[in-house]
């Protein structure tokens, strides 16, 4: 099916633009120890049906399939016309350049068979969104969690799903089994939290990589003589808090900090928006942890 002038010019600034949005485009990369083919229309349909309910299958071919889910749609004001958001699944092709380098390597706490995965995984299938960024960020979030679980069952021997915006990664049998409700999948699946020494010093810093793909802010806590786990916890804490209640927190307030490993109301730590530290520059809520923050703010 081909587009009608008005919704070629959309998509065309839709492209145009996701460079300099980090929220515009979500990508994910299926990996795969051998080359495999696209699905037949009819099979991707059905599965696409049961994740996101009736959708377009716009476009199928042997490079790409495209689908439209018909439950959620953007109006775009200056061309005068509703679109359903695209969700692209382009054909199998070799894996040319290292997907992460070594910093991001070193962050992927949670796929404890990643080496050996990114070592024998010479093939991907890159599948993303298009015309989704307008979407209510939580009805984005849905979609998304629902199409990485249909191209996990789509494609059988998928290895992994290696997220872009975050470089987090898992097994396809961790997502095909997730008992995590609904609500808290995309933050679980598509956020990840880092956690770095800092060189010289016995500074640690920890921050979030994803929110921006629901235009959402990361976090970022630099600090001294407290267990990293328990900053990470917090951090997931805080993700929930921003995402269930459309991020009301602004420079100068204050939040519940932690007490014995704890989140504890009577400690409390100030926060302010600051650039991130650490690659790649982003808006980032600053944690200053009180008598455990390092650094200058």
């Amino acid at each position: 099916m081909g587009f009608f002038k008005k919704e070629e010019k959309v998509l065309k600034q839709d492209l145009n633009q996701h460079d300099n949005h980090p929220g515009m485009v979500f990508m994910i990369h299926l990996l795969m120890e051998d080359k495999c083919d696209i699905p037949e229309k009819e099979y991707m349909t059905k599965i696409m049906q049961k994740h996101l309910g009736e959708v377009d299958c716009f476009s199928h071919s042997t490079e790409m399939a495209g689908f439209a889910p018909k439950k959620y749609s953007v109006h775009f004001e200056k061309e005068n016309v509703t679109l359903p958001p695209h969700l692209l699944i382009m054909g199998c092709i070799d894996i040319k350049q290292p997907l992460l380098d070594d910093i991001a390597k070193s962050q992927l706490w949670n796929c404890e068979e990643s080496e050996q995965i990114l070592n024998s995984c010479k093939y991907q299938v890159v599948t993303n969104d298009m015309l989704a960024a307008r979407l209510d960020y939580k009805d984005r979030a849905e979609m998304l969690v629902d199409y990485v679980e249909a191209l996990v069952e789509m494609f059988p021997t998928c290895k992994a799903v290696l997220f872009e915006n975050s470089k987090k990664m898992f097994t396809r049998d961790e997502i095909l089994n997730c008992s995590i409700s609904k609500e808290s999948r995309f933050i679980y699946y598509a956020v990840n939290v880092r956690f770095f020494n800092i060189q010289g010093t016995d500074d640690m810093l920890v921050d979030t990589l994803g929110m921006s793909t629901l235009f959402l802010p990361d976090l970022q806590y630099h600090f001294h003589d407290m267990d990293p786990n328990s900053v990470v916890n917090h951090a997931y804490n805080m993700l929930s808090y921003i995402y269930n209640n459309e991020n009301p927190i602004k420079s100068g307030d204050t939040i519940d900090g932690i007490k014995d490993g704890k989140m504890d109301q009577n400690t409390q730590w100030t926060v302010q928006y600051e650039e991130a530290l650490i690659q790649p520059i982003r808006e980032v809520i600053d944690v200053n942890m009180g008598e455990y923050a390092s650094g200058t703010r």
